[in-house]
């Protein structure tokens, strides 16, 4: 889900019933203080936008079709918005990458990046907005995204809320699945677990189970001081415990790390990603991709690390 498809979604809907207001006073406000109780809000993806070089390597490269459920596809989205990403997708979380100028404006330019973060229980997600009005956020931003499967019929895919409508290059979203999309059977979604699971294992497929990649377990990007500080709000309303590292952050919680570190622009971006394994390894393997290296094992883990601009 891209921040471009986000914002117009909201200029629509403010469009329609009027001004729709954004921003986070108090992002620090709360700064260590203990999460917000149960954990509501669920890292689901992060994605980044990474040179041509580097992007054009992943998508032909023969080793990730190994190590993960790897995809290229095309997705249209709200009134029509569409992007084509090449997707690393796990048992819950996935990573989705994009080549410079692949996506429109401001989101196309190396070192955009995003996150969104999910609910896996129908309702929580009005709890999270709940969260982020005590934490000083007035006015979220709420939307609904759809999704069309390429035969003009959309379904609703998920409700969304962000803290601000505004940012430099990096954004986060809090996201709960509809039960439209789980019930369409385009989806190819599985049956509910519990009654009102609207999860990230349901929403993914399982074939994970046939290659290394299990999950992601942390992602580290880099983004402006403000962008950071909008993010804080909701991750604090969704449970994680997050702590201040200078002007950046780190947040922990439901087996996921966050770090966001506070950069200028022409320094931001995805900077690493760790995966955990579907079993342990008992080699190491690394593979450079662009300007990217991918090590994976000895053991439970991997960890893909993307060169820093010059």
């Amino acid at each position: 889900m891209l921040r471009t498809v986000m914002v117009l979604a909201v200029a629509v809907a403010a469009a329609l019933v009027g001004t729709v207001g954004g921003g986070t006073s108090t992002a620090r406000a709360e700064e260590g203080k203990p999460s917000q109780g149960r954990q509501l809000l669920f890292f689901n993806h992060a994605y980044g936008v990474l040179d041509r070089e580097t992007a054009d390597a992943i998508e032909h490269s023969a080793y990730l079709r190994e190590f993960a459920d790897f995809q290229v596809r095309t997705t249209t989205g709200s009134d029509g918005q569409t992007w084509t990403g090449r997707y690393l997708m796990g048992r819950e979380t996935y990573l989705e990458l994009f080549g410079v100028g692949d996506l429109p404006g401001q989101d196309g330019a190396f070192g955009s990046a995003g996150m969104g973060v999910s609910t896996e229980r129908a309702g929580d997600g009005a709890k999270v907005i709940e969260r982020l009005r005590d934490l000083g956020v007035t006015e979220p931003v709420e939307f609904q995204q759809t999704r069309d499967f390429g035969d003009g019929v959309p379904v609703p895919w998920y409700d969304a809320v962000l803290t601000t409508d505004r940012y430099d290059s990096f954004g986060a979203w809090g996201m709960e699945y509809r039960p439209e999309y789980f019930a369409d059977p385009r989806s190819k979604t599985e049956p509910p677990n519990y009654p009102g699971d609207v999860g990230r294992e349901r929403y993914l497929p399982d074939d994970y189970r046939d290659h290394e990649m299990r999950d992601v377990t942390s992602v580290r990007l880099a983004a402006s001081a403000r962008d950071v500080d909008n993010t804080v709000p909701l991750l604090r309303a969704g449970g994680f415990a997050v702590r201040e590292v200078g002007d950046g952050a780190v947040a922990t919680r439901g087996g996921v790390t966050v770090r966001l570190d506070a950069a200028p622009r022409d320094q931001a971006g995805l900077r690493q990603v760790t995966f955990a394994l579907n079993g342990p390894v008992g080699y190491r393997h690394e593979e450079r991709i662009g300007r990217s290296t991918l090590v994976v094992g000895p053991g439970l883990g991997a960890v893909w690390s993307f060169d820093a601009p010059k």
